[in-house]
């Protein structure tokens, strides 16, 4: 029996799009998606080339040359019923992104949702772009400024939220005028070929471009010197390559990259709290997630106590095929190379792992939920992205040593405080070298706010109207007025 999930990938025609038309690949090559839960192939997408990418940029930049003189009511318009028609298929999506990436309903659900409101937020903010009113700063002259769009967008995404991250760069793109060569993940690209398929029925040809392939093209697109910025999410070793390549034409270069997220558990924190909000930020996506909860840093008097509390949420968590039913609360790793990595940072470890630690069963890409403790500061457990359901616990014995601890690794995307006092929460925040901090919480997140990273987790924003101004340029008019 076909279930829901098989119906709704089987339906799609998986092809490439190009200056409105679907095709595919030039070279005839292919590349099989599997289902993470089983490993099964459930999809074959064209393996595009250098040849297809130039043909996405010259179709794009002869859409360019009518889109970026479209008004922001009528780029805002079109966001708009996109946005409708995603929100009209939801489960369609969260169903096949739940197959693709191997995340529960319920989460592909969250994030379909959340890429309609993405859509709808920068269709409001095309309308109000911010500028400084024209001045008169010499006698007889006045200056004004324009934000104009920069022409095609280079855009390449992660493969652990491919419909959110697109929606994250595709939105913001157009909004302010430009055209884009999308390139969604090789191993997570379904809903992004069926997002085309929308975006093909509401934008005039070239202004949505999508090609699937491997990593030759994304280096392809950031070098080309047809495209005007670069926009990339992923690993911080990739991202170099990307601004490496992209530094042949100076284009700009936008890049949202590893995280290592630390959570500084103070000994007035409410522990019960702390714990509850865990078993999801920690393990969502089964922990496959930049900004996941993964590295508990505790002061000595609730350490104890902290692992005392996780040991049992965590074995309490449902793991299994996302396709078995709605009590399923966390999946599998997306590929076998990366279940493999994380059971790596597992085999080597000089930890104590307290709960977890290895794979489940034969079939698919499992890891259980898994916490260890008595880790170096120094261990690799603690300074990389091991980016699974991993989450370490560390004791320290003041805030200003937890503060150093959470600082003390290469990346500085996200981080979290939990403590009742407001003062040593804002004496925290102030030295917290992330891009985003939470005192209370973890991952809670809107469209309105940023979401950057400093360090090795990168530079520029897709999120809120600063994501917008990313990618436009700003001119500057000088008049004579005598």
């Amino acid at each position: 029996m076909i279930s829901a999930q098989d119906s709704a990938t089987a339906a799609l025609q998986f092809d490439n799009l190009i200056g409105g038309t679907f095709v595919r690949a030039s070279s005839g090559e292919e590349d099989e998606v599997l289902n993470p839960a089983t490993g099964d192939v459930i999809a074959r997408v064209p393996r595009a080339g250098l040849a297809d990418l130039d043909l996405a940029v010259e179709a794009g930049r002869k859409a360019f040359e009518r889109w970026s003189r479209t008004t922001p009511r009528e780029r805002s318009i079109l966001l708009l019923r996109l946005a409708d028609a995603l929100e009209e298929r939801i489960e369609e999506f969260a169903a096949i992104e739940s197959l693709d990436v191997g995340k529960t309903m319920a989460q592909a659900r969250g994030e379909v949702e959340e890429a309609v409101d993405i859509f709808r937020f920068f269709a409001g903010v095309a309308r109000n772009l911010g500028g400084v009113a024209a001045g008169d700063y010499r006698e007889n002259y006045t200056s004004m400024l324009r934000r104009e769009p920069l022409g095609v967008v280079g855009l390449i995404s992660a493969w652990n939220f491919p419909l959110m991250i697109a929606a994250f760069k595709i939105a913001p793109a157009l909004g302010a005028g430009n055209v884009v060569v999308f390139k969604p993940s090789e191993i997570t690209p379904l809903s992004t070929l069926k997002f085309a398929q929308l975006a093909s029925e509401i934008f005039p040809p070239g202004v949505v471009n999508v090609l699937t392939g491997l990593g030759s093209l994304g280096a392809g697109i950031a070098g080309h010197r047809g495209i005007s910025m670069v926009s990339f999410t992923g690993g911080s070793e990739t991202g170099r390559n990307v601004a490496r390549a992209a530094a042949g034409n100076l284009k700009r270069v936008s890049m949202e990259l590893g995280g290592n997220a630390p959570v500084i558990v103070l000994d007035d924190a409410d522990v019960d709290a702390l714990v509850a909000r865990l078993r999801f930020v920690s393990f969502v996506n089964s922990g496959q997630a930049c900004t996941a909860a993964c590295r508990v840093i505790a002061q000595e008097g609730v350490f104890e106590k902290v692992l005392e509390a996780l040991v049992p949420t965590i074995e309490s968590i449902r793991v299994g095929d996302p396709a078995s039913g709605p009590e399923i609360e966390m999946g599998p790793l997306v590929s076998a190379a990366h279940q493999q990595r994380v059971l790596g940072y597992l085999g080597r470890t000089r930890g104590e792992i307290l709960t977890g630690g290895g794979a489940i069963g034969d079939k698919g890409f499992f890891v259980q939920p898994t916490l260890v403790a008595g880790l170096d500061q120094r261990d690799e457990m603690v300074q990389d992205e091991i980016f699974g359901p991993v989450v370490t616990v560390q004791r320290v014995s003041s805030p200003e040593q937890a503060i150093t601890y959470a600082n003390d690794v290469k990346y500085g995307l996200s981080g979290s405080i939990w403590t009742r006092d407001i003062g040593r929460a804002m004496s925290a925040v102030q030295r917290l070298d992330f891009g985003q901090v939470w005192v209370n919480d973890h991952l809670s997140s809107v469209p309105e706010m940023p979401n950057g990273g400093f360090k090795d987790s990168g530079y520029g924003t897709d999120s809120s109207a600063y994501g917008l101004e990313e990618y436009t340029r700003m001119k500057h008019v000088w008049i004579a007025v005598n």
